[in-house]
């Protein structure tokens, strides 16, 4: 007994040691102690004590560990570990690491994440939002772009050039706005509220394109001549990187050039002849200057010594002799200008290339680079920004219209899909919020990109199909009045471009953040391949002794915050966000153990495992969008009133989490799974969805004029504008609830229960009764005319369908 007793004190020092992240030493030399105590009471016996030193001392004196334990274990390594090929290093270097390492180390830095500063406008970019982004959200008819037109009105177009929409990230010294990553996600949301088509024109030349990569990589030449006419909207750029035969697997791409010499302006100069066929491009059918990536071959090596020199961009203008612009895609009846783009050994001179001569071959790295910004502030900012707009319009729409003589807004079936748009539309804006302010302090979050890229606009599909269950026949007809059926069309196009959703998801934020995030993983592989015998075994036992503590202290961690529910770890605040932080640490230590134990069971074929790997990307994902939820209610200042809104987005991307960890539990490579099964859930899973009662607080707030709704909505242009029919919905919301005790007073004054509809009647009543004034009379109408104009659909005479139909196709046919 007495033995048992010392073996448990032994193994609680050990845990403890573990969960505590002690040192290897300081954990030792506390083992040692109790050892020793051992030794001592134990009938004076020395045995435990010389077990532990002969045990213990062979990990702790660094040159044995590394000539008998490390060096054996690095020539293992160094047989099953493939090299990395050119491209995948590129693409693991490229970015940087950021919030997300601390979410895969098992125990996250809470006051590290409310240390990042609160994301703010300049008075210069606030200024832009409420004069030219305010204007030319009055401008826009979409019913026009999408049915007459089929592009933004000349005047759209000119007015964006105008005034420097397409330079936001362009620096002043070229002419450009040089707004904050912050700036450009606040301008892209209320533009997206407005329409895709224009949010899609603005946001394209801001992310990846030639702005990004000339201000990046350009030479001096190329800077000082594209870069002012790119600010002042004499030049449209593109970017042409997806060919029919590559898609998301960018690196593939079958375009090439052959470096040669040529004629160019009437003399011979080093060039390239470039053949390419793309799809997809964004402004190609109206662009000016055509960005392209290729595969640069030198077959006559007059670059260097090097033959094949990969992925290579440049930049094309299209009037050079070949290129092929003009027609266009037309994607599901979203009018922005997307199209194909072709060229047939055209010849440009070597000098095109981003970058110069000197860039040939380092297009990929980049493309990574670039991506990962635009990738962070584009799409997810559109999703954001459309889903924000979409939830004040559900909002007033269900409390304006009115079935079973009750706003539909009070019945439990419609609480359910508006608290989803309502919680979701909350935790998009925060978590823009925390992406841009880390791209505006200097970071490149590749991983973090391709988990908002998809999550975001995963939920914002989701989010309009409940609008559009919310609306019925409102939603469905389309025409000047139908504020959602555009957006319901553009969803699947966000959930397809920029890296389709499915392969992000199953590859990109895993198989990047594994190991880019883990502490060891990356240093391994960096160790094992280093040229120098010395400091390759050197930096590998550092990082595999680093990675086992760090795989004990994730099995320790895991097994403690299950077996406690996590209740004493660590949270910042006590108020009712605790627990969501508390779960996060659980929920971090698991997703350290459980990727430590893929990798070491499935190796390289992991790769090859794309549920899995999708599942531990889903533990990582959920945890930033938690992260972005809980910064926002930090940084609002904790507001009580906003609650509701941070309990809902919390506990739903925690209980989507749980859901994709018990999936992955269930199909957990070698039979494992029961086994992590009892360490991570003793007592069962412990996160539910969002309750019925959070749904209702929810929907009540999208429902009823105040603060939170206000911060739900912020920036967004509900400005009731002749064509910003959310807009005047908004304003007969408001005049609707204004009516609400006049339409009682009448009531009761006439001692009947009149039907709160024909409301410009039941003014006529209350002049009767003589228990309104005027202003009331005109609200009444004007607020009739508003719910009138808010649940009727609109209806064509047939010509006038039959020509928007002809029109339509004649688009089709064009494209």
């Amino acid at each position: 007994m007495t033995t048992l007793l010392w073996i448990c004190a032994l193994l609680v020092v050990i845990a403890a040691g573990a969960y505590l992240r002690f040192s290897l030493l300081t954990t030792t030399i506390a083992a040692a102690v109790i050892c020793a105590a051992a030794s001592y009471f134990h009938v004076g016996s020395p045995l435990p004590f010389a077990i532990f030193v002969i045990l213990a001392l062979p990990f702790n004196i660094k040159s044995f560990r590394r000539q008998f334990i490390s060096k054996p274990f690095l020539n293992i390594y160094k047989s099953i570990m493939p090299e990395m090929s050119s491209t995948e290093k590129e693409a693991i270097e490229a970015g940087t690491t950021w919030w997300e390492a601390d979410l895969f180390s098992g125990a996250p830095s809470w006051k590290k994440l409310h240390n990042i500063p609160v994301a703010r406008l300049t008075n210069e970019e606030q200024a832009f939002l409420d004069g030219p982004v305010e204007e030319v959200c009055g401008m826009l008819n979409e019913h026009q772009v999408s049915h007459e037109l089929a592009d933004l009105p000349q005047e759209v177009w000119q007015y964006l050039k105008d005034n420097g929409f397409f330079a936001m990230i362009i620096k002043k010294k070229f002419g450009g706005l040089e707004y904050s990553a912050y700036a450009q996600s606040r301008v892209l949301q209320k533009l997206a509220g407005v329409s895709s088509e224009l949010a899609s024109t603005v946001g394209v030349p801001n992310s990846l394109g030639p702005g990004e990569l000339l201000q990046h990589y350009g030479t001096p030449e190329q800077q000082d001549h594209y870069l002012p006419r790119l600010a002042k909207g004499l030049e449209v750029p593109c970017f042409a990187l997806t060919s029919p035969e590559a898609g998301s697997d960018a690196g593939s791409i079958p375009d090439f050039g052959v470096v040669c010499k040529g004629q160019w302006q009437g003399e011979e100069v080093l060039g390239m002849k470039l053949t390419w066929n793309k799809r997809y491009i964004t402004l190609a059918p109206v662009a000016t200057v055509l960005g392209l990536a290729f595969k640069l071959r030198d077959p006559e090596y007059l670059l260097g010594e090097q033959e094949e020199l990969g992925i290579t961009c440049a930049l094309i203008p299209t009037d050079v002799e070949g290129v092929i612009i003009g027609r266009r895609h037309f994607p599901l009846n979203c009018m922005f200008q997307n199209g194909p783009t072709q060229g047939d050994e055209v010849f440009v001179p070597i000098d095109f290339i981003i970058g110069g001569k000197e860039m040939a071959g380092q297009g990929w790295r980049m493309l990574v680079e670039c991506l990962s910004v635009g990738r962070g502030i584009t799409l997810p900012s559109n999703a954001a920004g459309g889903i924000k707009t979409a939830a004040v319009a559900t909002g007033a729409y269900a409390r304006i219209r009115r079935q079973f003589k009750l706003p539909i807004g009070k019945l439990e079936g419609i609480e359910e899909p508006m608290a989803r748009i309502g919680g979701n539309a909350y935790l998009m804006d925060g978590v823009n919020s925390l992406t841009t302010t880390g791209i505006d302090l200097g970071e490149k979050p590749s991983v973090i990109s391709a988990i908002v890229k998809y999550h975001l606009t995963d939920r914002m599909q989701k989010c309009v199909i409940d609008a559009m269950d919310i609306h019925g026949g409102k939603g469905i007809c389309l025409g000047p009045n139908n504020y959602l059926g555009r957006g319901y069309q553009a969803a699947p196009i966000a959930i397809t471009v920029e890296g389709a959703n499915i392969l992000t998801r199953s590859m990109i934020i895993y198989g990047q953040g594994a190991i880019r995030c883990h502490p060891y993983v990356l240093p391994e592989m960096e160790a094992a391949f280093n040229p120098n015998p010395k400091e390759s075994l050197r930096k590998f036992d550092n990082a595999v002794f680093g990675h086992i503590g760090f795989a004990i202290s994730n099995f320790a961690r895991s097994f403690w915050l299950g077996l406690t529910g996590a209740r004493f770890s660590n949270a910042p605040y006590s108020d009712k966000t605790k627990k969501y932080y508390q779960q996060m640490n659980r929920f971090s230590a698991n997703l350290a153990l459980l990727s430590d134990l893929a990798m070491g069971t499935l190796g390289g074929e992991l790769k090859r495992k794309e549920r899995v790997s999708a599942r531990l990307g889903d533990l990582l994902s959920q945890m930033y969008l938690v992260s972005g939820v809980l910064k926002r209610y930090n940084d609002e200042g904790r507001l009580t009133e906003d609650l509701p809104l941070v309990q809902w987005a919390c506990e739903d991307a925690l209980h989507k989490l749980q859901t994709s960890l018990d999936e992955l539990l269930d199909n957990f490579p070698m039979g494992l799974g029961p086994i992590l099964r009892f360490i991570i859930f003793p007592f069962g899973r412990p996160v539910t969805k969002p309750s019925d009662v959070l749904d209702h607080k929810v929907a009540k707030i999208m429902q009823t004029p105040c603060a939170s709704r206000d911060r739900l909505a912020k920036g967004q242009y509900l400005t009731p504008t002749q064509y910003n029919i959310a807009g005047i919905q908004e304003q007969t919301f408001i005049d609707l609830i204004a009516c609400e005790p006049i339409h009682k007073r009448i009531c009761e004054v006439a001692g009947e229960r009149i039907p709160f509809m024909w409301l410009d009647k039941v003014a006529e009543k209350g002049i009767e009764l003589d228990c309104i004034n005027t202003e009331e009379v005109e609200l009444m109408k004007r607020a009739e005319l508003g719910r009138l104009k808010s649940i009727n659909v609109d209806d064509f005479d047939p010509e006038e369908l039959t020509a928007m139909v002809k029109s339509a196709n004649q688009a089709n046919y064009a494209a």
